[in-house]
């Protein structure tokens, strides 16, 4: 017998269960994997809402993790007893042991310790798709990312000014500015004290920026769209004060013919080829110490909504792991 966390209907923390549960032996094409650290993202709160539905209840939460690999099923090949290994958007992750498709598992370098894996799978392949793939950051390119304090925020940061951007972080108060300052962004823009929209006006010369990396929603929508620049891109990617409304696609063309997009990790992920590259890409820039992921909080998996608690009130910042 182990222990996961459930949920036994959609609500507030309170319904996250520290429940015994089976998890039996692994059928083809599977593994059992005892697991040493889980991750904590806004995509479990919003399932754990309802905002994102489960598939059916009692649901085990969670999206990423990292562990050991204890028990092969029939036709896996790629793996062996022992390794150690990390996914990302694999619902089920808050529990001691689980099982997994082997497909969905990339082997952890030896340079990267699990909580530190198990905490940036979700976030740091977020980053690499937002970076790589839905709008490809080029040298002297400005761009502007709101959250820049949080986990993607503050991957995704670095990894743009590695790539030879000109950063422009968006936070909620000067000691995330301070945070956000020291890992990427060459300027801070705090919201809750400045006008955003004026202050990114100013900072490129009244040209505004090539791509906004929003992962707010709803509140700043309006606010990104008027910081870009002509046939800039607004990449809105997480729903943290709601989903966007419905908009007329006819706003963008006097704003100066922008590009609005809404990608999810889930297709960045979707085939082995997709998963594989991305994470090649990750490891390699955490291993050199290009990108740092800061796991800034830890958790036992059972206090999961404490964590929660924490991240909805937007006291957190960086990474926070589980750790069962």
């Amino acid at each position: 017998m182990t222990h996961a966390i459930r949920i036994h209907q959609s609500g507030g923390p309170e319904v996250l269960q520290w429940d015994s549960i089976k998890v039996g032996s692994p059928g083809p094409g599977q593994v059992r994997l005892r697991q040493s650290a889980c991750g904590l993202n806004f995509i479990d709160i919003y399932m754990r809402q309802g905002i994102y539905p489960v598939a059916q209840f009692p649901a085990v939460l969670g999206m990423e993790a990292a562990g050991v690999v204890e028990e092969l099923g029939d036709g896996v090949n790629e793996l062996a007893i022992g390794d150690r290994v990390a996914y990302p958007m694999v619902v089920g992750a808050y529990a001691e042991e689980r099982l997994i498709d082997a497909e969905r598992l990339v082997k952890i370098p030896p340079a990267i310790d699990d909580k530190t894996a198990a905490s940036m799978m979700l976030k740091g392949l977020t980053a690499h798709y937002l970076l790589f793939r839905t709008y490809p950051v080029k040298s002297g390119d400005t761009i502007l990312v709101y959250a820049a304090s949080g986990g993607v925020g503050l991957m995704l940061c670095q990894w743009a000014k590695h790539l030879g951007a000109n950063v422009i972080g968006c936070v909620g108060s000067p000691q995330k500015a301070d945070l956000a300052l020291a890992n990427g962004c060459d300027h801070a823009v705090l919201y809750k004290q400045e006008n955003v929209v004026e202050r990114v006006r100013q900072l490129t010369g009244g040209e505004g920026v090539a791509v906004v990396y929003d992962g707010i929603g709803q509140q700043t929508f309006e606010t990104s769209l008027d910081c870009l620049r002509p046939f800039g891109m607004m990449v809105t990617f997480g729903n943290i004060t709601g989903q966007v409304e419905p908009f007329s696609p006819k706003i963008l063309a006097p704003k100066g013919s922008l590009y609005v997009t809404r990608p999810t990790l889930a297709t960045h992920v979707a085939t082995r080829q997709l998963l594989l590259e991305g994470a090649e890409r990750l490891f390699d820039v955490v291993s050199r110490g290009i990108v740092k992921n800061h796991v800034n909080q830890r958790y036992a998996l059972k206090d999961t909504a404490s964590a929660q608690r924490d991240m909805e009130a937007r006291n957190t910042t960086g990474s926070t792991v589980l750790i069962p």
